[in-house]
């Protein structure tokens, strides 16, 4: 039998299920549910989250209409989906994870929409909150997210006082089309106090994937508009350790600190350096492009 996730664990825990050990976050809450709710459109974006997304839409059962919105995903992600009667499922090409916030928020039916990860949990005490709270139009709504890393809670390298605008009114507010890093474009914002569990990295592999891949992003979102150097890449790298490891107090995390810290300062090396690259390549693009006007001008001159 395969090992449980120590996420799963703590998930049991909530809902008075037997499991082994106390837990630091006896106070969240992930039952019972209050009624059904078709006011807001919970809206995911996925992408091979076969390992969290049971738990990410077992959070959501409360609402009447979760959408997904697939891109690419080869393992059983969909297969996962269908198996819930309040979730609809489209399925597109990556262009951008703000772009993609954006359609799929443009595919619900209601006004207000709740953007969740494939990978963050809806505790029961934020889903009172929100059923309970007047909402404007005129404003989003941000909520304290806690990240946790093999079954603990994060509380430093930038991870312990995060939150996130997630609640919004599609027509008074919308996400930026950025890459990656994408941020909801709004003049008004308040803050909600319940939380989202949100465990961005279940392995190593999962650290790994996640740089290549928004390092990327970062590259081609800033090709031709930002400068970088060898140079440029491994300063960025040693701060964003330091950054993350002493100024954030990731050293108070243990392992998982460190861990967390390497991670950030790699993938600041690694999306430098692939910006460096794609900056050389524009470069040589528009040489031979200036080559090949300045050529048929020469041209012209001498048929003239």
């Amino acid at each position: 039998m395969r090992e449980k996730h120590p996420l799963d664990v703590f998930l049991e825990k909530q809902v008075n299920l037997p499991a082994r050990g106390a837990s630091e976050n006896k106070n969240y809450e992930i039952n019972p549910m209050p009624p059904k709710t078709d006011s807001i459109s919970v809206c995911i974006l996925t992408k091979n989250a076969q390992e969290s997304l049971p738990q990410t839409l077992d959070s959501v059962q409360v609402f009447s209409e979760v959408l997904i919105l697939d891109n690419g995903s080869t393992d059983a992600t969909l297969e996962i989906a269908r198996k819930y009667a309040n979730v609809k499922i489209h399925v597109t090409k990556f262009c951008g994870f703000g772009r993609l916030r954006n359609q799929i928020a443009e595919l619900a039916k209601n006004d207000w929409i709740f953007a969740l990860d494939s990978d963050e949990v809806l505790t029961d005490s934020l889903i009172q909150e929100i059923l309970t709270t007047s909402l404007n139009p005129s404003f989003a709504y941000s909520i304290p997210r806690h990240n946790f890393y093999r079954g603990k809670r994060i509380r430093g390298c930038g991870w312990g006082n995060d939150f996130v605008a997630r609640l919004y009114h599609r027509k008074k507010a919308r996400f930026s089309d950025a890459e990656v890093h994408e941020s909801l474009e709004t003049k008004h914002l308040l803050r909600l106090k319940s939380p989202i569990l949100h465990t961005p990295y279940r392995t190593t592999s999962d650290f790994l994937a996640k740089m290549q891949h928004y390092s990327t992003l970062f590259a081609k979102q800033y090709q031709g508009k930002k400068q970088s150097s060898f140079g440029k890449a491994l300063f960025s790298a040693l701060f964003a350790f330091f950054r993350s490891y002493i100024l954030k107090r990731g050293i108070l995390d243990g392992q998982n600190g460190f861990l967390i810290s390497f991670y950030n300062g790699s993938t600041a090396f690694y999306k430098y350096l692939k910006l460096k690259e794609m900056n050389s390549l524009l470069g040589v693009s528009v040489s031979q492009s200036t080559r090949s006007e300045q050529a048929q001008y020469q041209n012209s001159l001498t048929s003239k």
